[in-house]
């Protein structure tokens, strides 16, 4: 019978186990008593298997639990925060309020190669900003320690310059990040990162191990800054940003729009300059002549391919004086230029966007612009086909990425969705963002990606000339919160002492904790079976039974543990509704007490059996 029933996953994949799966699948030669002898895979691509005395690379204390911690699954989840949505029922982008290493793990299930870019602003590490404390053997209970959802005491803290581990704790935040995001990229997806001087040199190594050197699509130099300002030695007016590949032979070059030199004009309804310089690379020194004196220089055969481009309008004459010029009408929209590795986009432009999104610039300090992220996220996107891309950004600050991603949206019809991800980081005691009522960095960020999409919306009703105006903007964010698994069966930690474990079994005698809610539990159970975070969910009545709909009825679920159904109701569901999946908890198949129904559980899995239905059991 057990193998009609799919058992809901306790945990996130272990890509640690697959990955052993997957090279003795390609190697079998290599497998020896269940285990992998790496010197003969080596063997096998041809390589010296003599002992490696000296390599190339970089190494701090830490650094193999900070691999590992990568590896290691987590059972936690992420519970839908109505409250704090805008436009639940139609949008699809996210906001979720986490540390976001549990945060990437969870993620994997459903969105493991299906992000197309990447952006990060991390902290910089300069011995007063934040590095995540993590504890890898239990990183769900330190998180809930630390934003106080548990009674033991925790606390966020800075990283000092004093601490004799100071690079090594903000590598080893970094390193299982950056691995956990490379899986979510897609063959020709791209992530940028953020950073300044303190940490670049260490960056460009690890990334260079993570994605490959040969993966590196360049380093920029953003101008950040301009005039004077303090410092004892140099002038500090500008930071990095990298960019990486998932696999660069896959990845179509960044592209940015082609500058416009001219005259923008409405030709057949779409937009084009008119370049007038053009002639200059075809015709030589003549070419910035007037078209009276081209018709010296050349004969009939050219100046007939001239008048025949005035004639289907490729080409307008401009006038220049008592002469014309011969202009070249440019469609905007055509391919676009590569990116130079030097870019400006200055911080002061960050603060005065937020200073018009109703002074926002008072509760956050150095935000990046928008047109940073804007540029780049256009660039990984320019194509038509890539204009319904997923954007992340994991540490989200104050909220610039989903207000890039929804003024670019605005400007060229796209439909890219984002994911942000932020730390429940406490605002300062007596900051303005506190006395605003600001209880957290998370709260800043969600509070800005409301009003900068009421602004872009505001916009455009003044812009109805816009051609993209009247395409649908998706200016809204279903709010999820990091938490604690809500089944009860999974919530045995790797630190618990012996009376500890002994009565998280006792606890685990049911399946849910009767603490949450359904809703809850669906989204834990659609998570961990790799269903979208935006999935459009509904509720029904069918045969007496309160039920979820979900993916417009391919799926359906029952979860009400204080009602186990009967088996004509479950009967009338299948076949009323024919879902190509239904999901029940474990707790449903019981007969009042403790004791499991072990008779209705048959009945159900033979019933969905003969409707060819998968059933799965939370």
């Amino acid at each position: 019978m057990e193998e009609t029933i799919h058992q809901v996953e306790a945990a996130t994949p272990n890509y640690h186990t697959q990955a052993a799966h997957d090279l003795a699948r390609l190697f079998p030669q290599a497998m020896s008593d269940g285990k992998i002898d790496l010197n003969v895979i080596k063997t096998l691509l041809g390589e010296d298997t003599a002992p490696e005395r000296e390599r190339f690379g970089l190494f701090w204390p830490g650094k193999a639990d900070a691999i590992h911690a990568a590896q290691i699954p987590t059972t936690a989840t992420l519970s839908p925060d109505l409250d704090h949505s805008v436009h639940w029922d139609t949008t699809e982008n996210i906001f979720i309020e986490g540390d976001n290493l549990e945060v990437l793990k969870i993620l994997q299930k459903h969105y493991y190669g299906k992000i197309k870019c990447i952006y990060i602003d991390p902290p910089y590490n300069t011995g007063k900003d934040f590095v995540y404390p993590d504890n890898y053997s239990d990183s769900i209970t330190n998180y809930l320690d630390i934003t106080g959802q548990r009674d033991n005491e925790g606390k966020i803290t800075t990283n000092s310059e004093s601490d004799g581990r100071f690079h090594s704790k903000w590598l080893n935040m970094m390193y299982p990040r950056l691995v956990l995001a490379r899986n979510l990229l897609t063959q020709d997806g791209v992530i940028f990162i953020s950073i300044d001087d303190n940490e670049v040199a260490n960056l460009i190594t690890i990334c260079n191990e993570i994605y490959g050197e040969n993966n590196q699509l360049g380093i920029f130099s953003r101008t950040s800054a301009e005039g004077g300002g303090l410092a004892k030695h140099v002038i500090k007016g500008h930071d990095y940003l990298l960019a990486y590949a998932r696999s660069l032979d896959s990845m179509s070059p960044l592209l940015r729009p082609k500058d416009i030199r001219g005259k923008i004009v409405i030709k057949n309804n779409e937009k084009y300059w008119i370049e007038e310089d053009w002639l200059r690379k075809e015709f030589g020194k003549y070419g910035t002549c007037a078209y009276e004196e081209i018709i010296k220089y050349y004969d009939s055969n050219k100046l007939k391919e001239i008048d025949e481009g005035l004639a289907n309008e490729q080409y307008v004459l401009i006038p220049k004086g008592k002469q014309h010029i011969v202009g070249r009408y440019r469609k905007i929209s055509e391919d676009g230029s590569k990116f130079y590795s030097i870019v400006k986009h200055l911080n002061a432009a960050g603060v005065r966007e937020l200073r018009e999104l109703d002074r926002m610039d008072k509760y956050f300090d150095f935000p990046k612009p928008t047109s940073l992220i804007h540029d780049f996220v256009r660039g990984a996107t320019f194509s038509q086909k890539d204009r319904n891309a997923l954007v992340l950004d994991f540490f989200a600050g104050s909220g610039t990425t989903a207000h890039a991603v929804m003024q670019l949206n605005a400007e060229d019809g796209g439909h890219r969705r984002c994911i942000s991800v932020q730390l429940p980081e406490p605002t300062p005691e007596n900051s303005e963002a506190r006395k605003a009522g600001f209880q957290t960095i998370a709260d800043i960020s969600r509070e800005r990606i409301r009003r900068a999409g009421t602004k872009i919306l505001e916009g455009r009703e003044r812009e109805n000339s816009s051609s993209q105006s009247d395409h649908a903007l998706d200016t809204g964010f279903r709010a999820y919160k990091l938490t604690d698994t809500h089944f009860a069966k999974w919530q045995a930690t790797t630190d618990l002492t012996t009376e500890e474990l002994q009565g998280a079994l006792n606890f685990a005698l049911n399946s849910a904790d009767s603490h949450s809610s359904q809703y809850d539990l669906l989204t834990e159970i659609l998570l961990k079976m790799g269903v979208s975070l935006t999935e459009q969910i509904s509720q029904e009545t069918v045969s007496g039974l309160n039920v979820y709909s979900i993916a417009e009825g391919t799926m359906y679920a029952y979860l009400d543990a204080a009602h186990a159904p009967t088996l004509d109701q479950i009967r009338h569901l299948i076949k009323t509704c024919m879902p190509g999946r239904l999901i029940l908890l474990e707790d449903c198949f019981t007969d009042g007490s403790d004791h499991a129904d072990d008779e209705l559980k048959t009945n159900i899995v033979q019933e969905c059996k003969a409707h060819d239905i998968e059933l799965y059991i939370a």
